[in-house]
């Protein structure tokens, strides 16, 4: 039998004590820093849509919209505009993230599920080591050694998916015996190769990390069901990682839209709106500001800024989406089901 506790009634009241969630010590310190630094963050990315915003002023008025659609690039005629090279930054980066995905996703696959405990870490090192390799090695790695090999490649996907608007080659006949090397070259699919094995190494530890993550009672349940290793991967490890894979393509897709100096030394720079990524001649955004702006007069640096804050927003919004995307289809939030 439970005996309650006998209240005295000529005790005093005790008031109860109040919890302040005030951080103290070196939490404060902490919370501080941490909120600066975020702060800081913002501030400088703030700053530098600003100063581009600032400097594209004189373009847009004098341009108007204009400047955003219109391909040519002819400072002596008054004419400038960024159609062309929009559409030449956006085909390399989608040619990039066409190869860099699957790649990026097999290979942190392998080494978090399949790669030998005694290897798995030199792979890891690998796989770093990539992304510190500077971008004009990469470039003079595609420039010298892929262009070749992926000039033939183009003119064998001309010939096999003819019927793909994308694979044209205008001028030039996909049955030939003997093609024309000098038209598959230089094009947005070479510059794209050189660039996705510039941003697969970034997406490839993004997903490796959260597919790392995965909770161990998870995997064992599926085994224990009777799932196969493979079942493990398509049932638990791909819905826990779905996040990670978002966002590590996005993280990639953002590199690539912005590189310049691989592709600098592969393209052959022309100001057309071109969507045929196999045909010699392309350009981006990037690369127009970097080959421009040494001997640029003040109205083509207005030019210039102005693409680059183009360019800005565009990186802006493919962020930005990721985030939206990566919130909504946060890692583990299918693996119960």
């Amino acid at each position: 039998m439970t005996t309650l506790p006998v209240v005295d009634p000529g005790a005093p009241e005790v008031a109860p004590r109040r919890i302040s969630r005030r951080a103290t010590g070196a939490d404060a310190v902490f919370v501080h820093v941490s909120r600066a630094i975020g702060a800081s963050v913002l501030v400088i990315t703030g700053g530098v849509g600003i100063f581009l915003a600032w400097q594209a002023v004189p373009t847009l008025k004098n341009y108007g919209l204009g400047f955003l659609y219109r391909a040519e690039w002819k400072p002596e005629e008054n004419l400038l505009g960024i159609g062309g090279v929009l559409v030449g930054t956006v085909s390399i980066a989608l040619v990039a993230m066409s190869i860099a995905f699957p790649l990026a996703v097999l290979t942190a696959l392998y080494i978090s599920e399949y790669a030998p405990a005694k290897i798995k870490a030199a792979l890891v090192s690998l796989v770093d080591l990539m992304a510190a390799i500077p971008s004009i090695v990469y470039g003079l790695w595609g420039f010298f050694l892929i262009m070749p090999h992926a000039g033939e490649f183009a003119f064998w996907l001309q010939g096999t998916f003819e019927w793909v608007p994308f694979f044209e080659v205008r001028g030039t006949d996909p049955d030939a015996a003997v093609p024309d090397a000098g038209r598959y070259v230089a094009s947005a699919f070479c510059a794209g190769i050189a660039v996705a094995m510039m941003v697969m190494p970034m997406a490839c530890a993004v997903m490796r990390q959260v597919f790392s993550q995965t909770p161990p009672g998870e995997r064992e349940a599926a085994l224990a069901l009777g799932a196969t290793k493979w079942g493990v991967i398509r049932s638990v490890v791909l819905p826990f990682g779905r996040g990670g894979i978002i966002g590590g393509t996005m993280l990639g897709l953002g590199r690539a839209l912005g590189e310049t100096i691989a592709v600098v030394l592969i393209i052959a720079p022309v100001f057309e709106i071109k969507w045929n990524v196999l045909e010699t001649g392309t350009n981006s955004v990037s690369s127009l500001i970097a080959v421009r702006f040494g001997d640029a007069s003040p109205s083509q640096l207005s030019a210039l800024l102005a693409a680059g804050f183009v360019l800005f927003l565009l990186t802006l919004a493919v962020n930005t989406a990721a985030a939206v995307v990566v919130n909504r289809s946060r890692s583990g939030a299918d693996a119960d089901a």
